[in-house]
């Protein structure tokens, strides 16, 4: 029987148990095309990536799928393969290709290893959420603080504004109702000032409840707080997630540009490789 090797990671952070944790199938050559769901599925993380040769400009091509569903680009799963494959090849930056164009990942290293990641994310388009009252009903809040707005980067996220931490944290969404939307769609509720932000995000349509910390989604809310003037071009912000469900994860983001033009998102964080495996099927 063939062996398929993986190795977890947890991303957003550097405390092992903590952040969003990820596997990633390092050789996925040889498994069959109808067991990449099925293995997700199995290991019931948030995300699992399968690594295959590149095809491209990039040094490994990924497939990046969640218990349900497969997905274009996410921001977690492209951090922590960053951090798994660039290790022993001492690089400097590792480009990933994915369904949504190749990502570049820079890295930050003490001696040998590996301490922290800013990946290039597809710059967002944006339009308004035209189900604003229905997903606040589900939320169980009345209103948000800025408008409603969905923001696609590969995956697709609605973003909520509250008026304090207090209330991200004590939010208790109806599960059900936010998994008759969209599968691939995730809801990010959010409150915070200046370079410190706290954030909680719900996809039940994508088989992920509650997500410990989500990387394509703290781009977006870099953009959605810039073009609200909540923070300037370049700021960093330093976000929050995860705590809720025991997961507690630090992202940063940043986004170079002006009015007229976004340049540049940036998502960054850390990650720690926690366990290794195989399967026999």
């Amino acid at each position: 029987m063939p062996d398929f090797r993986y190795v977890v990671a947890d991303v957003f952070t550097d405390t092992p148990l903590a952040g969003n944790g990820l596997a990633v199938f390092t050789d996925a050559r040889a498994i069959p095309e109808d067991q990449l769901q099925p293995l997700a599925r199995e290991l019931n993380l948030s995300e699992t990536v399968f690594v295959f040769p590149a095809e491209g400009e990039g040094h490994a091509r990924i497939r990046i799928f969640t218990p349900a569903a497969e997905l274009l680009f996410a921001g977690h799963p492209i951090l922590g393969t960053a951090f798994v494959l660039a290790g022993p090849l001492q690089l400097q930056e590792i480009r990933l290709e994915t369904g949504a164009g190749v990502v570049p990942v820079r890295l930050e290293r003490e001696g040998p290893r590996i301490v922290f990641g800013w990946m290039s994310q597809p710059v967002p388009t944006i339009e308004p959420f035209t189900q604003e009252a229905e997903v606040l009903d589900a939320l169980g809040v009345e209103r948000s603080e800025l408008p409603v707005e969905l923001y696609d980067n590969g995956i697709r996220h609605v973003y909520v504004a509250l008026g304090s931490e207090e209330e991200v944290a004590a939010l208790a969404p109806d599960i059900s109702r936010l998994a008759r939307f969209d599968a691939v769609l995730g809801f990010n509720c959010f409150a915070g000032s200046g370079a410190r932000w706290k954030t909680r995000m719900f996809a039940p349509g994508g088989g992920v409840p509650e997500d410990p910390a989500t990387g394509s989604a703290a781009g977006p809310l870099a953009v959605h707080l810039v073009r609200h003037g909540r923070i300037a071009f370049g700021d960093e912000i330093e976000i929050a997630q995860g705590a809720e469900i025991r997961r507690p994860s630090t992202l940063h983001a940043r986004v170079e540009g002006s009015a007229n033009r976004l340049e540049r998102v940036e998502v960054g964080g850390s990650a720690v490789v926690v366990a290794r495996g195989e399967f026999r099927l």
